[in-house]
């Protein structure tokens, strides 16, 4: 199969110009640490089709200070492949459950999301599903306020970071959700509210990248434990060790920082008791050197293990790392097509007597390595967690929660608001339960792209996207994807483009050609219009930047 990488460059249009990004941001929060919702109102592979990029941190981002920008580590990676308290109410439905608690608003998904107690017993608490989460962007870097932070001065602005990323027009194109700066230990409170977002969506965990032995990144990871714990001890945190980027090919260098971290409470163990630690890329080390790592955390820290490697090549490596694995997982492929692996990798795993842990994305757009798969919309995450749902897959991992330089982030963001979060939440019903959640109201989800795949950005960026070996051929299209309780009319918006269609009961989905302008749709029954959204960034052919990530927006939340 194809392996992904990261980051190379960037063209199209920029997400939005400093000013306007500055004008939208002002005042976003309403309530301290609440995230401001617009709408609410890999893969790290490495592939050889792809030129590499330091990652942004590798030398410590300049904040043109000439210290590293918040969040810095000074020894992250610099190779291709990588990335690098709520209540017990689970369905968004409760009176008064506010986002800022970690719970959806009343209505905001087409179903009632079981809460964490169904979801974590019987069989559905077998099925775990995990998202990789990256420390790099964390919902704040610097406690500023969003209309003049880090984010966007340094990693949404061509000309940040001493215009070190303007030959790919900005290191970013998305950004967490913003929030309101606030006092004592706001990093704390910031990752505690991410954890309770991931809770509130049904997730069990995160696979928690860990990137770098000292620095901001490792004091991150920390602070995600004791937050993890602290809003729910049942929230687990399970370790992957970045190969890509971890500086020690000392065995028990490596088996000491596992096990500082493993030590906390929200660790991931099994029921026996064992620490689960899963590397990713793990085939950057011998079997006997992972042997040595897993013996001296028996030894020297009296931790068992459960090992689970994340593989960029599955099958150039299952067997030799077999016999001292648990289970198995990979990266896995970006784009809707060439899926079909995953069917054989579950029944080969399964066949060995080990667990799968499925890779679930939404899509993946990297300007600093200049290249991008086509997602089709949502196709990609319907057909990835479909994947995990038919093949029987054991453990899902979202890949990514957060990284946002890869543009594969779950994580509800400035663009995307809680889009596929909300969507993907459906799916974990059906992954964990066994039975498809009823649809009870009619929802839409309207995505795009702000401009056509085709664009040339018209800016001083060089370096524009590829798409990546393997992927999808680049298309142009709206998806307006219908969960209906009923038979309905769909009426939908592109551009200066009208048009209706019929949509059935339960899920459709509708593609329309891509036009400049907005896009919106609304369901008609009976006459009268219920739902409606309408997707609040206009498409255009003339780009300054390179942005072919897709927007998404639901009608759940306004």
């Amino acid at each position: 199969m194809s392996s992904h990488r990261r980051r190379p460059g960037f063209r199209g249009r920029p997400l939005l110009t400093l000013p306007a990004a500055a004008f939208l941001l002002v005042g976003v929060c309403t309530a301290a640490g609440i995230a401001w919702d617009p709408f609410t109102a890999d893969a790290r592979q490495d592939a050889a089709s792809a030129p590499a990029i330091g990652t942004p941190w590798a030398a410590g981002p300049d904040t043109g200070t000439g210290g590293p920008a918040p969040g810095a580590t000074g020894q992250a990676p610099t190779v291709p492949g990588r990335s690098p308290g709520g209540t017990d109410q689970g369905t968004g439905s409760a009176p008064g459950a506010g986002e800022a608690a970690g719970a959806r608003p009343a209505g905001a998904l087409p179903f009632d999301l079981p809460g964490p107690a169904a979801l974590r017993t019987g069989g559905a608490g077998r099925k775990l599903v995990f998202a990789h989460y990256f420390t790099p962007y964390p919902l704040s870097l610097d406690n500023a306020s969003a209309d003049a932070d880090y984010y966007t001065r340094n990693y949404l602005n061509p000309a940040g970071e001493n215009g070190k990323h303007e030959r790919y027009g900005g290191l970013l194109r998305d950004r967490p959700l913003p929030v309101q700066p606030q006092g004592g230990n706001w990093e704390l409170a910031n990752l505690e509210q991410e954890v309770r977002t991931a809770r509130a969506a049904g997730l069990d965990g995160f696979t928690l990248d860990m990137l770098s032995l000292s620095g901001q990144n490792r004091d991150r990871a920390q602070l995600l434990m004791e937050a993890a714990h602290t809003v729910d001890p049942a929230f687990k945190i399970m370790l992957m060790p970045d190969m890509t980027s971890l500086n020690t090919d000392d065995p028990g260098v490596l088996a000491d920082a596992v096990a500082a971290l493993g030590k906390a409470p929200a660790a991931h163990r099994l029921g026996d008791g064992r620490l689960v630690v899963s590397p990713f890329k793990a085939e950057a080390k011998s079997v006997a050197w992972w042997t040595q790592v897993l013996d001296l955390l028996r030894t020297r820290h009296g931790i068992r293990t459960a090992f689970v490697p994340t593989f960029l090549d599955f099958d150039a490596n299952n067997a030799r790392f077999a016999p001292i694995s648990h289970g198995f997982s990979e990266w896995g492929s970006r784009s809707y097509v060439g899926q079909e692996s995953a069917t054989r990798d579950v029944q080969r795993v399964h066949g060995m007597g080990k667990i799968w842990m499925q890779p679930v994305s939404v899509q993946d757009a990297r300007p600093n390595q200049g290249v991008y798969d086509e997602a089709g919309n949502t196709a990609t995450l319907r057909s990835t967690w479909t994947h995990a749902i038919d093949d029987g897959a054991d453990w899902v991992q979202l890949t990514t929660w957060n990284d946002y330089s890869e543009g594969s982030q779950f994580a509800p963001s400035l663009h995307n608001g809680y889009a596929y979060l909300d969507l993907s939440s459906y799916y974990l019903t059906k992954f964990k339960t066994g039975s498809w959640p009823k649809i009870v109201r009619d929802t839409l989800y309207v995505s795009a792209r702000t401009q056509f795949a085709g664009a040339d950005p018209t800016g001083a960026q060089s370096l524009v996207m590829s798409l990546r070996k393997g992927s999808a051929a680049p298309r142009d299209t709206v998806e307006v994807l219908s969960f209906l309780t009923a038979p309905a009319t769909v009426r939908t918006v592109v551009g200066a483009a009208e048009d209706t269609h019929e949509a059935p009961a339960g899920i459709h989905s509708e593609l329309l050609p891509l036009r400049p302008g907005t896009s919106s749709a609304a369901v008609v029954r009976d006459g009268k219009a219920a739902a409606e959204v309408k997707l609040p960034y206009a498409a255009d052919r003339t780009v300054q930047v390179q942005d072919l990530q897709y927007y998404a927006v639901t009608s759940g939340r306004d």
